[in-house]
């Protein structure tokens, strides 16, 4: 985890402050974009996020450099999905995943305009589907992964998932410039399309990580394709510079994986020298800003953990929920990068555990806690957001007062709004 923080990291820069720019549009235009002498340091024109190179592999390269390194935690997040829904199988995601491509198609034949025309766009959408399609499959049948459930040697990456966010990207470059919530709309499908597929034992996280990334890049190098035969023709709406506001409100829903910790040795019982071992977390978190530095937030997450017992390893895992809420604060210490805290409180609730000696865990109680982030925005209205969350839960059982400290480090891709 903390390798793919790093690479992530590594993907940021910082730009100076422009008071207007001579820039280009995606088919080469130039055009002045001035900006108030009012507003000269609160918004910005960022050259490098608008360049074409940029906006086609912000997303989709740290995807599936990160799926490839999360192939190492593949079993863990596989013991949390079989802790808590070993039995799930829903086959909504085998039509979920083209739902995005449903709503362009029908915005557009009610007239609705987007990026392109009909048959520009119907171009741009197939070299999209043909690339992923390769792509896909070729990796499929090269790598040879075995799916969860042991039904096939065909698992990395997820069709699925590719599908699910190339059809997303697909009504993000259409209709996102009408309003963010078309693109937040269509990747929250394509994400639930991913995490459906690893509920349903049918992929591990890698093969969804590199499906997204996969529909994502296939789909802007389809529409760059398109771009290069079209020229101007057909284009309703150019794309154009990213501006940044350093003078936003912070708010944002997001989805978070994580590794937590839980340092040191507790007695539950007299007889019982317990550790419990580092394991994934997953998990749900947003926060609404009434200003640019005070809002308030909260998250949902489970967590499963492995355990020793006098030293000796359980086969049994302690699985944790939680949902808590509370004060947030952040200060925007440049254009593309936030800090910020929180103070979070609510309640956490074990699974009973069952070990060699007595059971752990059958409770729950309140919890509470603090936490450390930052955040770079990828664009306006996508950031990607790192986090450290101190947690004081409540004992593993009920005649203890032994509280566990845990420590999360967790990544998160935010819709910003």
């Amino acid at each position: 985890m903390c390798r793919l923080i790093g690479i992530l990291l590594s993907a940021a820069c910082l730009l100076p402050l422009f008071a207007g720019a001579q820039v280009r549009d995606s088919l080469g235009r130039e055009y002045l974009v001035p900006l108030s002498e009012e507003g000269r340091f609160a918004r910005h024109i960022d050259l490098h996020t608008s360049t074409r190179a940029y906006r086609m592999t912000y997303v989709a390269v740290p995807l599936i450099v990160g799926g490839v390194i999360m192939q190492s935690y593949d079993a863990d997040f596989r013991r949390l999905r079989n802790g808590y829904v070993s039995s799930f199988h829903h086959d909504y995601d085998d039509y979920l995943q083209y739902a995005p491509a449903a709503v362009m198609l029908g915005m557009k034949a009610f007239g609705v305009q987007g990026r392109s025309s009909w048959g520009r766009m119907l171009t741009s959408d197939a070299f999209s589907a043909g690339l992923m399609a390769i792509a896909v499959n070729s990796l499929k049948y090269s790598c040879r992964v075995m799916r969860p459930d042991g039904s096939s040697r065909n698992s990395f990456p997820s069709g699925h998932t590719a599908t699910a966010f190339m059809t997303a990207t697909m009504l993000h470059k259409e209709y996102g410039h009408r309003s963010p919530w078309y693109s937040i709309g269509g990747y929250t499908l394509a994400t639930v399309t991913g995490v459906t597929r690893q509920l349903n034992n049918r992929h591990w996280m890698s093969d969804v990580m590199v499906g997204a990334g996969i529909g994502i890049l296939a789909t802007e190098l389809g529409y760059y394709l398109a771009d290069l035969i079209f020229k101007e023709r057909g284009l309703r709406v150019a794309e154009v510079m990213t501006i940044h506001d350093r003078s936003r409100h912070p708010s944002f829903v997001a989805f978070n994986i994580g590794m937590t910790v839980v340092p040191g040795r507790y007695t539950p019982w007299a007889d019982m020298r317990t550790e419990l071992f580092s394991g994934p977390s997953v998990g749900a978190e947003g926060a609404w800003f009434a200003s640019p530095y005070w809002g308030v937030g909260g998250r949902v997450a489970v967590t499963n953990l492995r355990v020793a017992v006098n030293g000796v390893s359980q086969r049994d895992n302690l699985e944790v929920g939680s949902i808590l809420a509370g004060p947030q604060a952040s200060y925007p210490v440049s254009l593309r990068w936030l800090v910020g805290g929180r103070l979070l409180a609510g309640y956490e609730g074990y699974k009973s555990c069952e070990t060699d000696l007595r059971p752990l865990g059958d409770r729950g109680g309140f919890s509470f806690g603090a936490g450390f982030s930052t955040t770079y925005f990828a664009t306006q209205n996508l950031g990607v957001r790192f986090a450290t969350d101190y947690t004081c839960a409540p004992p593993l059982v009920r005649v203890s007062r032994e509280r566990l400290h845990c420590l999360t480090l967790g990544i998160s891709v935010c819709a910003m709004f």
